[in-house]
């Protein structure tokens, strides 16, 4: 007992060495920690040092890191989001899945199979490795980026192919049908009354269980609740038939809304990240070298014809769907491999004599050597590949209206949905820089990419209904062109805007704006009133004078503003000269009037 129990501390503690070591190497030359971990998993297996023997009983264990990380997920996506993502998740989902399969369906005849042999391997490969793809999403924060939502809604939609695939599996049995066996309708509404329970569960049971052993205050419980809930959503769908990320993504759901969000994805997250490390090791592990170099020309040809074949696929999908040739790239090259649900299909159609034993093998290696070598395909592709364009960039689809919409993030766009965001006012925020937006996404503040100045843009970011539109951008003709649209669809619209100079102010004001802050009006003011303290003047004094400048100037623009036409000039304009004289004059007079009546009452007080 004590020998076995120290080889089992050997295998732990290699694990963890193999990871320690290989992943912040693999890092730091570039190639990604999922690299690190596969060729960490390669070396301490059964075909390299043998550390480890069962690479399947590692993978089974750690796929409840893939488990925990789609919790993560749901636990930032609220329902009402995940509602405006139905059309991707049903449609760009089942578009990919269903073209997909076909064509490796007659891509796996073409190899001397039989028709049933084909789609079963064509149908595990179809299914791509939601935990390659959610690390490397996780890994370049592109999780919450439209690019990054709609790559997950696929992976959702492959997710409910488990049940149906399963009794796919089981008609093509060559096996006699058991009269245990269930049909496969009445599979299919087990799965769904499973999914409803949890939905009802989620919704109205979890919140007061969570209130009440936060008020208990122990720190451990609530962590082992966080680990209960994510593991017992799991079996719940997996007793149905579905599978057991399916339900961990369900339950993050329901608890999306719930004050105790973030300490729950605080208490996972650990878990998570050390599950899914060790699922990439067992992966590497799992890959049988034996099996490669019998056939490895069989295997190297079919990981070739499936992974070009599923990308062609998914890329032609993504065309479809109006994505650019750059976004539609990426998501072929990350999605082309196969995934952990294909040794689930395999094992099954093994069993009922579907598939044999070399098919089996065959068709493991295929699809783990497909997952090895999408790291590789994605860091030759960022070194080498094409970079996109401003304007190869489709506009953001804009699934979210709020009534004030901000437009420009720049440095001044961004102080002002500061203080609407932190006084708890929700924004729609829009800009033309592409970097910009994504470095909001990644932060948590969701922004949408598009041009503000294309009329259709504005009214799918809710212009007609909106409450307030506040324009931050630098560029005058832009500007005046959106607060004269905004002020034509909707007449009621409050319209606070950004003015580069005090002509700009002027055609803001003819445009339609209610309220026009000069760009660097407010900073200049404020230095001047440091320069007056600074020469001696008394604090007090130096705001006076501040204040009443800021309000005359005001004065003054609005004067101006209801004479000025465009091209006109301030001192070659009779009119406007003579505006700009008497304002003058009557703001000097009251500043001096101002420091006499600080004179007079330093006088008193001496």
């Amino acid at each position: 007992m004590a020998a076995e129990g120290a080889g089992d501390l050997i295998r732990v503690v290699s694990l963890l060495g193999a990871a320690v070591v290989a992943v912040p190497l693999f890092k730091r030359i570039g190639l990604g920690s999922v690299l690190g971990y596969l060729a960490a998993g390669l070396a301490i297996g059964p075909y390299g040092l043998n550390v480890v023997d069962d690479p399947h009983a590692i993978i089974h264990l750690a796929e409840f890191g893939v488990v925990m990380f789609l919790f993560v997920i749901g636990l930032e996506m609220k329902p009402s989001h995940l509602w405006s993502l139905r059309r991707q998740i049903f449609g760009l989902g089942s578009m990919q899945v269903v073209i997909s399969a076909i064509l490796m369906t007659i891509v796996g005849v073409q190899f001397g199979v039989s028709w049933e042999v084909a789609f079963v391997s064509s149908a595990g490969f179809v299914l791509t490795s939601t935990a390659i793809v959610m690390q490397v999403l996780g890994e370049r924060k592109a999780l919450s980026t439209k690019r990054g939502q709609k790559i997950v809604s696929i992976l959702l939609f492959e997710d409910l192919l488990i049940v149906p695939l399963l009794a796919i599996v089981s008609f093509l049995s060559p096996f006699e049908k058991t009269e245990a066996s269930l049909p496969w309708w009445q599979s299919a509404g087990i799965a769904m009354l499973a999914l409803a329970a949890l939905v009802v569960i989620g919704r109205f049971v979890l919140n007061p269980i969570f209130r009440i052993l936060a008020n208990a205050k122990a720190r451990e419980v609530m962590t082992a609740a966080a680990l209960f809930v994510v593991l017992g959503a799991g079996l719940l769908m997996e007793e149905a038939g579905l599978s057991m990320a399916m339900g961990a993504f369900v339950a993050g759901v329901m608890l999306s809304e719930s004050a105790f969000r973030h300490q729950l994805e605080a208490d996972i997250e650990p878990f998570r990240g050390l599950l899914l490390g060790l699922f990439f090791l067992g992966v590497g592990m799992a890959l049988d070298l034996k099996v490669v170099t019998e056939n490895w020309q069989l295997i190297l040809l079919g990981v070739i014809a499936l992974m070009l074949t599923k990308g062609i696929c998914i890329y032609l999908v993504a065309r479809l769907a109006r994505s650019t040739h750059s976004t539609a790239l990426e998501r072929a090259l990350l999605m082309a491999q196969g995934g952990e649900f294909a040794f689930v299909l395999f094992a099954a159609a093994l069993a009922k004599g579907v598939i044999d034993e070399t098919v089996n093998a065959n068709m493991t290696a295929i699809v783990v050597l497909s997952m090895v070598m999408t790291p590789i395909i994605l860091v030759l592709y960022e070194k080498f590949g094409a970079k996109e364009t401003k304007e190869e960039i489709q506009p953001d689809e804009i699934d979210e209206q709020h009534p004030i919409i901000i437009v420009g993030m720049g440095r001044f766009g961004q102080i002002v949905n500061d203080l609407l965001r932190l006084s708890g006012y929700a924004t729609t925020i829009v800009d033309l820089n592409p970097t910009m937006i994504k470095g909001f996404n990644e932060y948590g503040i969701k922004s949408y990419f598009g041009d503000a100045s294309r009329r259709e843009f504005l009214i799918a970011a809710g212009l007609e209904n909106a409450e307030m539109l506040i324009v931050a951008i630098d560029n005058k003709e832009q500007a005046n062109a959106i607060v004269h649209f905004a002020r034509e669809v909707n007449p009621n619209i409050k319209i606070i805007a950004r003015a580069f100079d005090r002509f700009h102010t002027f055609d803001l004001y003819n445009s339609g704006a209610d309220e026009i802050v000069r760009e660097t009006f407010d900073s200049a003011v404020r230095t001047g009133r440091l320069a007056l303290e600074a020469l001696g003047m008394e604090s007090a004094t130096a705001k006076a004078i501040a204040k009443y400048y800021f309000k005359a100037d005001r004065h003054e623009v609005e004067l101006m503003s209801q004479v000025y036409e465009p091209g006109m000039a301030i001192f070659n304009n009779p009119v406007m000269l003579d505006i700009a004289q008497k304002c003058d004059q009557k703001m000097a007079a009251h500043i001096q009037e101002i420091l006499l009546k600080a004179q007079e009452q330093a006088q008193e007080e001496a």
